[in-house]
């Protein structure tokens, strides 16, 4: 690891100035980050600490939207009876990731920011040509062990997964991320907006721009959203990334069996949270039965890519999102 300097930040405006220095990292849970630092991944010169910044850990749910500080853990969120009650997939997804330690650390906003698992770009020693490191050098994991890597959003540079669950619940709803600048001025981003295929520029993931800051997250009440669930197959049932998760919602009309509004992202097989609006437009006005949700869920896996181990995620993709809609409709 390399020797770095240490700053604790006391007010927002004076952490994303800091933050806007070169070889800058802001550090909050620092789960994933001192991780990557140990690995030599990252190798900043400094960090600036925002934990002690109070105003970023509140949790409120207004008439409209429920509103998440970044520096809220994701235990306290995943606990917390405002997410419970409007936003059961959110709290899902996030009790869903890591282990409990982890939880009790990792912030919000570090959560969505968190790097793929892919052992190329995580051994720079083993494997130093790594496009996502380094663009250009190459891709290892195109021909090497790929099974827990992407099949859609995949370029000829990069197949590395995005590895989380909470920034698929968010993308599916509609949430929207309140970024602060070092001018002060603060920008709203998508979540379905920020992260970025990798193209031939895979070290660029998301639109956070040097001396930024993810200070809150809005997420927009929904029937729908009210009506949700999130479900993550993975290879044992305790802190292991998802093979394949979906993120879905649903509204019937007044008869009870026609589906009047429908929110679905895909998890675990994409270079980036993945929102399946062919499948969420398929479905739109139809009866709420086994077979039209299974035949709307092929949709999903349009357009996917499988290398040499990867190839089980494009058949297990579908089969997520329509087990996640029958048992959010009741019918499983």
């Amino acid at each position: 690891m390399r020797e770095f300097d240490y700053y604790r930040a006391t007010d927002l405006a004076t952490a994303t100035q800091q933050s806007a220095q070169p070889e800058t990292h802001i550090l909050a849970g620092g789960t994933t980050q001192l991780d990557l630092m140990k690995c030599d991944v990252l190798r900043p010169a400094r960090l600036v600490d925002i934990t002690h910044l109070s105003d970023l850990r509140e949790i409120s749910l207004t008439s409209s939207s429920l509103d998440f500080g970044a520096l809220v853990k994701m235990s306290e969120a995943a606990e917390s009876q405002h997410v419970l009650s409007s936003a059961p997939a959110v709290a899902e997804s996030l009790m869903l990731a890591a282990s409990a330690q982890l939880r009790n650390m990792a912030t919000l906003g570090g959560n969505i920011l968190q790097r793929t698992r892919c052992a190329y770009f995580r051994d720079p020693h083993a494997w130093p040509d790594c496009n996502k490191r380094q663009p250009g050098s190459g891709c290892a994991a195109k021909e090497g062990l790929n099974d827990n890597h992407a099949v859609l959003g995949i370029s000829d540079s990069c197949i590395a997964l995005y590895p989380g669950d909470f920034a698929v619940a968010l993308t599916a709803f509609d949430a929207v991320l309140h970024i602060q600048g070092a001018d002060g001025q603060q920008r709203r981003v998508a979540v379905d907006d920020f992260f970025l295929l990798p193209g031939d520029r895979p070290d660029r993931e998301t639109q956070l721009a040097e001396g930024e800051i993810i200070v809150r997250i809005t997420l927009p009440l929904s029937p729908a959203l009210a009506n949700s669930h999130y479900l993550k197959v993975r290879d044992r049932s305790s802190y292991e990334f998802a093979a394949a998760s979906a993120a879905v919602g649903l509204e019937l009309e007044s008869d009870g069996r026609t589906i009047r509004d429908v929110r679905i992202a895909l998890g675990g097989v994409a270079t980036r949270p993945w929102r399946v609006r062919q499948v969420e437009q398929a479905l739109q006005g139809q009866p709420l039965e086994e077979k039209i949700l299974r035949d709307a869920a092929e949709l999903a896996i349009e357009g996917a890519v499988a290398h040499q181990h990867n190839g089980h995620k494009i058949t297990l993709a579908p089969r997520v999102i329509a087990r996640a809609l029958m048992t959010v409709g009741g019918l499983a």
